[in-house]
């Protein structure tokens, strides 16, 4: 199982040192992967996030971090379709030439419409525009001379260069739904949901294998991102956390697999949408994900951005080892 940590790329706590130390402390503490988001025209989630709309862009940032480590992963979580795939090809190929075949795309259709509308692209079926994003993107990242046409987009005879060093890169689907995860055996290579319910990414992945053997394609690799607040207490961990409104979205979502009550009432309804308590509780709380079959568990510190190097040194020091024993 790897471990990857989502990094501090928007909203108030963006900011220089925090994403290119805390990168190369991630690093030397043994994660796997650092993970940025994507908006064009952020939107603060309001159960989440502070109301400030400052958002790095996604590729740009994971390259500046690969220029300043050596080893980690650099993955999007996820990456939204309202750029030109051509456009994300030449990046991408870019990234790779100078910092390696560290990147995985992990793309997501998105939530709000108005950074479509804002690019007027807000007439578009942006599942479809994932889906076109995967086929383009296979096709020029090998292949020369390329002709495409669908309802998204139609071009001729088109080469990308670079092309990326190190192979294909993965593609993910991002996304909790029935419908993510269907698509996620369909054209991708892995599969990340980010607050899922413990019991609601049993059924996905239950679903996925029984699709990946009707259809003879490979099992994608199964990742997840959930809210962490670690600290020496629960107590103290469970004061950096929203639960109300965590609550309140977990009960919004619409094809969750609900608590025998039939609503989501107490943090223990939360199980597997967030990872909180002391680094024991978190150890127990990675490895009900490692026995569904989790391969990638990327932990998102939004709650303790202020906190962020001591997170990563609190993971590093008392909640991988115990990980990988």
């Amino acid at each position: 199982m790897k471990f990857g940590l989502l990094l501090p790329h928007f909203g108030e706590h963006a900011d220089k040192e925090k994403l290119l130390e805390g990168s190369k402390l991630a690093e030397d503490v043994g994660f796997d992967s650092v993970w940025v988001r994507d908006h064009l025209v952020f939107e603060p989630h309001g159960e989440m996030e502070k109301p400030n709309r400052t958002f790095y862009d996604a590729l740009t940032t994971l390259t500046a971090i690969g220029a300043v480590t050596n080893r980690i992963e650099l993955g999007t979580g996820s990456l939204i379709p309202f750029r030109h795939p051509l456009v994300t090809a030449l990046m991408a190929g870019t990234m790779t030439q100078l910092v390696g075949p560290r990147l995985i795309l992990g793309f997501g259709a998105g939530t709000f419409d108005h950074e479509f509308e804002a690019i007027e692209w807000g007439d578009r079926d942006r599942v479809e525009l994932v889906r076109s994003n995967a086929e383009i993107l296979r096709r020029v990242f090998t292949e020369n001379d390329v002709d495409y046409s669908d309802d998204n987009f139609t071009f001729n005879n088109v080469t990308i260069e670079p092309k990326p060093v190190g192979g294909r890169i993965p593609f993910w689907y991002c996304g909790g739904t029935p419908r993510s995860a269907r698509l996620a055996v369909e054209f991708c290579d892995g599969w990340m949901p980010g607050r899922i319910a413990l019991g609601t990414m049993a059924k996905r992945i239950d679903t996925m294998r029984k699709l990946a053997d009707e259809q003879d394609k490979k099992m994608p690799t199964i990742a997840v991102i959930p809210p962490t607040s670690i600290e020496e207490t629960r107590e103290e961990a469970l004061k950096h956390v929203n639960i109300p409104g965590l609550l309140a979205w977990a009960n919004k979502a619409k094809f969750a697999v609900k608590p025998p009550s039939g609503t989501f009432e107490t943090v223990e309804d939360l199980e597997g949408q967030l990872i909180v308590g002391n680094p024991q509780e978190a150890v127990a709380e990675v490895k009900k994900f490692e026995d569904l079959g989790t391969e990638h568990l990327v932990f998102d510190f939004r709650f303790k951005f202020d906190r962020f190097f001591e997170q990563i040194e609190l993971l590093g020091r008392e909640v991988l080892p115990h990980l990988r024993s």
